[in-house]
């Protein structure tokens, strides 16, 4: 009788849908376009200190790229033009 009842109950708790959005499905995710790769985008340069403080957090660090949606190509040419201007103190 006790396996009864713990079957039941698992069943219950597998019938939950996942809340986590790592597992779902691909076509699900929600999914935002580079804001650096559409047209008439800005050049990523270290020179160019506004695009810069966009990338940069209050504390003065880098903003991943799950946050800023940046593609991967850009988010590094962005993170050596941020380094770069930091070492000259445009940042």
């Amino acid at each position: 009788m006790k396996r009864d009842k713990k079957n039941k109950n698992r069943k219950k708790r597998s019938s939950y849908p996942n809340k986590l959005s790592l597992f779902q499905k691909p076509e699900l995710r929600f999914k935002k376009d580079c804001p650096l790769s559409i047209k008439n985008a800005p050049e990523v340069d270290y020179k160019n200190i506004k695009l810069l403080r966009r990338y940069v957090s209050d504390t003065g660090k880098i903003l991943p790229s799950r946050i800023t949606s940046v593609s991967q190509n850009k988010q590094r040419q962005l993170t050596n033009a941020i380094k770069r201007a930091k070492v000259l103190g445009l940042v």
